[in-house]
């Protein structure tokens, strides 16, 4: 594939390996699938940030219970 870029202002086609238009068409790719993203705004994000880490208390708060729960179960069937 041939690509021009301005030189000294001149057009000037270059020779590109093909191995590397592979690289190249993933980036142009790339870069135009992200002009279609839609981003949140800083207050979504934060507000999705603190409903995730609340979340994970959540969950985390409810293994530390089951854990606490069964260790128990299991020292009493043990001794």
């Amino acid at each position: 594939m041939v690509l021009e870029s301005p030189e000294r202002g001149f057009l000037v086609k270059k020779q590109v390996n093909p191995k590397y238009m592979k690289i190249i068409d993933y980036i142009k790719d790339t870069k135009s699938e992200l002009k279609h993203v839609n981003w949140p705004t800083r207050a979504q994000a934060v507000g999705y940030t603190i409903i995730v880490i609340v979340f994970s208390l959540v969950i985390a708060a409810l293994l530390g219970a089951f854990d606490f729960i069964f260790s128990g179960i299991l020292q009493r069937l043990i001794s």
